[in-house]
């Protein structure tokens, strides 16, 4: 009886145990800023990295995540599986804002979503 007692505890240990290692999730890319002159000239860059710019991830009106690009417009951010409205936390947009507003984040892997902002420049 007592090693049945001892071999349910183990088994029960061993299920916890691989209920607590879920791999973390969440999004990672680049986000871009355009066009960055008047005129896009022939092989002459019309975008640029958008440098220390938020990101707000947010999920039946609750924010579920904000994170800040790096020099390059570099970003990653753990989040739960769910889709997500992104935006950034500016009350006054110039040309069509940010594309996509939308994110889809799956359970047990980071995915990439690239992100670009339209300066608003004709």
């Amino acid at each position: 009886m007592k090693i049945a007692v001892a071999t349910l505890s183990v088994a029960l240990g061993i299920v916890a145990g691989a209920q607590a290692t879920v791999s973390p999730s969440g999004l990672h890319g680049v986000v871009m800023r355009g066009p960055i002159t008047p005129m896009c000239v022939a092989e002459q860059p019309c975008t640029a990295p958008a440098k220390s710019v938020t990101l707000l991830f947010s999920r039946d009106g609750r924010i579920f995540g904000r994170t800040v690009t790096d020099s390059a417009g570099r970003y990653r951010l753990r989040l739960p599986a769910g889709l997500y409205a992104v935006r950034r936390p500016v009350t006054v947009t110039i040309g069509r804002g940010m594309e996509p507003n939308r994110a889809r984040v799956y359970a047990g892997r980071f995915v990439r979503v690239d992100f670009s902002i339209d300066t608003g420049i004709r």
